[in-house]
């Protein structure tokens, strides 16, 4: 992996034209195809095996023309303070909006107020029911502009008219959250670099990769159900860890130009080093967002596949396009003119950073800084025992929006139940008496505790299935109308007895309610395949034992602090003015298993970014407490960056005015900081420090059996630099550079990375490298002869200039270029 990838990164510096107009031509490619696109998104989805799934395809057969699958929509009218929608006046008005609604296009029918019962007992509040013959998302902008005629014309004539239901359209998005996002990005870039260009190439791919990831979504709704938030999804997801991925690859672009490679050779070792490990924890995010199909429901493994997409192609641009863009860049992504006096003492290698600082703290107090994180950590988990969980519905839009409008007045009018009806459906094919079976359904249906409403049975043609509508006391995610659906299945089984009828429960609020259970219950389950998946991936890449486990278990720390952080503000109302949370509610059910999926993933890019570094120091033999002290040095910087990226792109949701949007925005903004700054930055330094050698003993046995992924790309690193060794006396000059870019006196090459594979296996790496590479450094003479081949001229003949006339030379272009 690490040969390939590092002849990948040169291909594509050296061939970067070629590479670029590629890029391009993908882009256009997916663009137009976009635009000519006609798929839409549907948020409908099946639960197989479950009742209210077998309800709703037997209504299917026998009620097909209440099945048609066309959108519904509820238009509410509510009269003038002090007046009644039945007065004189607001009747003619209300039923002059019913006729323009039923001459929308689209329309199959129009329920009247007045002549259907639709009225409230107070004479203030009704509702017209109106049926489209297309689904929701087939609603055409002639018919929403009826709708929002009505709206307009009710208000002039002093009559609140408000919308809900499936054929009502959202207003578009803001794009607030994503421009805040990639603000506090840009300001994160530059700090970490000094540099706008350095900075701006992260950015770039990142938007390139979310475009193209979303246009490719837009055209696979022309072939699959594609759920509607599944877009909003992968651009949170893609353009946090395309930034993550570049300003990894980017750094240590920067740190190979600055121990003396010339930058097509730093290009290949950054991509040989850091691609393999974002080459790692892309998989590893790919895997835990595709997973969430085997959960069952279309609707989330839609949103998965289309995150785990958006990775792929992020992944894809910061292997290919990255650099090819350093390759433009060249030397001047070195400029930090922006960088203050103290960072670029750090550059020249004077004084600590603070993450070195930070790393010396926790390894001198590794007990005490352990209990208070895991403490700390463990107090905000406590609320996640109260986690309810529901599918979310009007009531969770903007308070301002015209659907939430709809859902409180029908709420104030009717009570809090009328907006989660349930529809119970009386199987009698196999009764003696069909009517008696419906009769005797509809009497117990009556005496349950937290019914508002029972209304008569409806038969199909046969006679012999019904439907009979409950209205519960209580709103739609509450655990009263659960327990109402959950006994009126416990009826079943008597009514099945006595008559011979089945008694299933069917409608939105069922579904959503059986959707959560089957959520729950795959929770433990999906959460054992990750944490398993972790445990292996991450025993192949450090070989050892405890790591892995300590990792995990920092995961698990993170999911139950996040949940019961969105527990203590979205259920409990804690802290809700702050967050701007209107009303509490249960959490969104597919929240924890995507929280789980994502943070996974986020959660070993953190681990790889760290510790590798870490390994690699203690491989050459650091002192385990040094080599943690070393990883800091190192990575310290760009990890912190990285986590700030994606905490500023999580919490740019946070503005967006809907419940659902802002609890996943809390979730993701909350785990990242709880994973990167508490678990992988405190717990982890502390506990490698507790455990010492220990930390990366393997057994010996399993060590033979095991392949050696080499995630750090030491193999790479190991040929490259035996390989420099058998020429001479450019590997000396290269020691040169190194030296006097670094402000060092030191004339010795980089750092030798061993492998516990021995000199065989560098030796096969080696012979794998490009021939041009082999024994090719930074002297003076490979640099005259790189420029030659780029200007496509002959390479000039070597000199037999003297070493002193070499070393002048060099140093007089050094201090030239800084």
């Amino acid at each position: 992996m690490a040969t390939f990838l590092y002849r990948l990164g040169r291909f594509a510096f050296r061939r970067r034209r070629l590479v670029l107009m590629m890029w391009i031509a993908v882009l256009a490619a997916v663009g137009i195809s976009a635009m000519s696109s006609t798929g839409s998104t549907s948020d409908s989805f099946t639960l197989p095996g479950t009742q209210s799934q077998r309800a709703i395809d037997l209504l299917g057969k026998e009620f097909p023309q209440a099945s048609a699958g066309g959108a519904s929509a509820r238009v509410v009218f509510e009269a003038p303070d002090g007046q009644k929608l039945t007065s004189s006046a607001n009747k003619a008005e209300v039923e002059s909006l019913v006729a323009q609604l039923e001459k929308s296009p689209q329309v199959s029918r129009v329920s009247d107020p007045f002549t259907s019962g639709q009225v409230s007992k107070s004479g203030t509040i009704g509702y017209a029911g109106v049926t489209y013959k297309v689904p929701g998302a087939d609603v055409s902008d002639a018919a929403h502009a009826v709708q929002a005629a009505v709206v307009e014309q009710g208000e002039k004539a002093g009559i609140t008219v408000s919308l809900g239901g499936d054929a009502v359209a959202d207003k578009a998005a803001s794009k607030a959250a994503e421009l805040i996002g990639l603000g506090v990005a840009a300001v994160a870039l530059v700090i970490t670099f000094g540099s706008m260009i350095a900075a701006g190439l992260p950015l770039l791919t990142a938007i390139l990769g979310v475009g193209a990831a979303i246009l490719s979504i837009t055209i696979a709704t022309q072939f699959f159900d594609i759920a509607s938030q599944a877009s909003t999804l992968a651009l949170m997801l893609g353009l946090a860890v395309a930034i993550d991925y570049a300003l990894f690859i980017v750094s240590r672009y920067r740190n190979e130009i600055r121990d003396g490679h010339d930058p097509e050779e730093a290009c290949g070792r950054a991509l040989g080093t850091a691609g393999s490990a974002v080459v790692f924890a892309g998989l590893t995010v790919i895997i835990a967002l595709a997973g969430l199909s085997v959960i069952g429901i279309q609707m989330l493994t839609s949103m998965g596949l289309g995150s785990a997409f958006a990775v792929a192609v992020a992944v894809v641009m910061a292997l290919t396009l990255l650099p090819a863009l350093l390759g433009f860049a060249g030397m001047r992504i070195m400029k930090g003119k922006l960088l203050s006096r103290r960072m670029k003492a750090l550059e020249r290698g004077e004084g600590e950073s603070m993450g070195v600082r930070w790393a010396k703290f926790v390894t001198r107090n590794p007990v005490k800084v352990l209990a208070v994180s895991v403490i700390g950590l463990g107090l905000l988990a406590i609320p996640a025992m109260a986690l309810r969980l529901t599918l979310p519905d009007d009531s969770m839009k903007p308070p301002a929006s015209t659907q939430r409008l709809a859902y409180d007045t029908l709420s104030k009018g009717f009570g809090p139940g009328f907006n989660g009806p349930l529809t119970v459906v009386v199987d009698a094919r196999g009764s003696d008496d069909p009517k008696a079976a419906a009769a005797d359904a509809t009497a117990v249906l009556g005496k349950l505790d937290d019914v508002a409403s029972v209304r008569d049975a409806a038969f199909n043609k046969a006679g012999d299935v019904a439907i009979i509508g409950v209205v519960p006391g209580s709103s739609p995610t509450s655990q009263a109308t659960k327990d109402l659906v959950s006994d009126i299945r416990d009826h079943s089984a008597t009514l099945k007895k006595d008559t011979g009828a089945d008694l299933m429960v069917t409608g939105t609020t069922a579904v959503n309610i059986d959707v959560s259970t089957k959520l729950a219950q795959a929770l433990i389950p999906y959460l054992a395949i990750v944490v398993g998946l972790a445990l292996i991936l991450l025993l192949l890449v450090f070989r050892s034992i405890l790591i892995p486990l300590k990792a995990t278990l920092g995961f698990l720390l993170t999911i139950a602090a996040t949940l019961g952080v969105l527990v203590a503000v979205f259920q409990w109302g804690w802290l809700a003015d702050v967050f701007g949370v209107d009303q509490t509610a249960p959490i969104v059910s597919v929240l924890p298993i995507l929280l789980i999926g994502v943070v996974f993933g986020l959660a070993m890019d953190y681990e790889v970014f760290l510790v590798t570094r870490m390994r690699e120091e203690y491989v050459h033999g650091a002192v385990p407490t040094q080599a943690v002290v070393e990883g800091f040095r190192h990575s310290g910087r760009v990890v912190t960056a990285a986590a700030v990226i994606m905490i500023s792109v999580f919490s740019g949701f946070l503005l967006d005015d809907a419940a659902l949007i802002k609890s996943v925005g809390l979730g993701l903004a909350s785990a990242v900081f709880f994973d990167a700054f508490i678990v992988r930055m405190t717990i982890v330094p502390a506990v490698m420090a507790l455990l010492g050698h220990r930390a990366w003993a393997l057994p010996a046995w399993l060590d033979r059996r095991m392949p050696n992924v080499d995630v750090e790309g030491e193999k790479l690193r190991h040929a490259l630099t035996a390989d420099s060794t058998n020429t001479a006396p450019e590997p000396v000059l290269a020691g040169v550079v190194a030296g006097n870019h670094a402000g060092s006196d030191s004339l010795s090459a980089p750092p030798v990375f061993t492998s516990s594979s021995g000199d065989a296996d560098a030796a096969a790496v080696a012979s794998a490298l490009p021939r041009h590479h082999r024994g090719r450094s930074l002297g003076l003479s490979g640099l005259k002869q790189r420029r030659a081949r780029d200007r496509g001229a002959a390479p000039p003949a070597d000199t037999t200039e003297s070493k002193a006339t070499v070393l002048k030379e060099l140093r007089r272009k050094l201090t030239r270029k800084s």
